[in-house]
């Protein structure tokens, strides 16, 4: 006889997992410009596409910006057929890992892309609280009392 289903990733919190020192990352990307290319090179146009991703955010915090260009550098030479090579491609694999540019990767530093669910409230119009519309409703039937006697 099968045991119980298994409980869904909600229901179950492993003892031993991560959840101490958790980077959330913004979902929406990091905004503003991308950095100044830190090479005389001219800059790739991926440039600009790497630092408007959620990873970003933390980039620029821990200042990585040479490692975030050196990782643009050696992805160009792994796409281009005439100059793909093994070793590059285990630097590119090692990089992403280093950037969390991965699922994997993402978990082992502890980011968590997360939404940022005040900024829509923080963008609506604030509505008067239910207990402020009580105490106007009140303090017009106390008026009207004193007006009365």
């Amino acid at each position: 006889m099968p045991g119980p289903a298994p409980k869904s990733s909600d229901q179950v919190r492993r003892r031993n997992a991560p959840i101490a020192n958790t980077v959330q990352l913004p979902a929406e990307g990091r905004k503003g410009e991308p950095p100044v290319w830190p090479y005389a090179s001219e800059c790739p146009s991926v440039w600009a596409e790497f630092w408007a991703t959620p990873q970003a955010a933390q980039w620029e915090r821990q200042g990585m910006v040479r490692l975030v260009a050196r990782y643009v550098m050696v992805l160009s030479l792994v796409e281009n057929p005439d100059t793909v090579s093994a070793t590059l491609l285990g630097e590119v694999r090692q990089l992403e890992d280093r950037l969390g540019l991965s699922p994997m990767a993402m978990l082992r530093l502890r980011w968590e892309v997360v939404a940022d669910e005040v900024a829509g409230k923080r963008d609506s119009k604030p509505v008067a609280s239910r207990a402020r519309r009580r105490l106007k409703v009140a303090g017009d039937a106390v008026e009207r009392s004193r007006g009365a006697g």
